[in-house]
């Protein structure tokens, strides 16, 4: 899974011994997306990549991300974990273009109907585009259940 955001804090190194006795490092930042209704996202980084990534509050990247949750305790945790990090790069608006949203925002497209909402072409698919068609007269029959 990809997001572009801007990193607004560090919060810092963690290191320990595992059960096993291995030693672990973790860094973690507090990220704010980029859009309408921007969110913060803690992300995090283990062991060599902790070692290898040096991210700058105030700078703009592309993060790739897996998230993965857990129960301790009865209550669950779920961890973004980073995996490759872009340096980001707005593009450009060139005169009657469609202008560029980062994090693959949604446009709203008129048609006679009312307002249909696409995906920007090119956005937060790992620059594939996809597209979703939906037939109007299908009916729930041939569901699986």
């Amino acid at each position: 899974m990809d997001f572009e955001g801007k990193v607004i804090q560090f919060l810092g190194e963690t290191t320990g011994t595992a059960k096993s006795g291995n030693p672990w490092k973790k860094k973690e930042w507090i990220v704010e997306t980029f859009g309408q209704y921007p969110k913060k996202v803690k992300i995090q980084c283990m062991n060599a990549r902790a070692d290898a990534l040096n991210l700058e509050p105030g700078r703009d990247y592309i993060y790739s991300v897996d998230l993965e949750s857990r129960e301790f305790n009865g209550k669950w945790y779920t961890d973004v974990n980073v995996f490759r990090v872009q340096e980001y790069q707005p593009q450009q608006n060139f005169g009657g273009q469609q202008p560029s949203y980062p994090g693959g925002g949604y446009q709203n497209q008129q048609t006679q109907q009312g307002y249909q909402t696409q995906p920007y072409p090119n956005q937060g698919f790992g620059g594939a585009s996809q597209s979703f068609a939906t037939n109007e007269g299908d009916s729930d029959e041939d569901l699986p259940f």
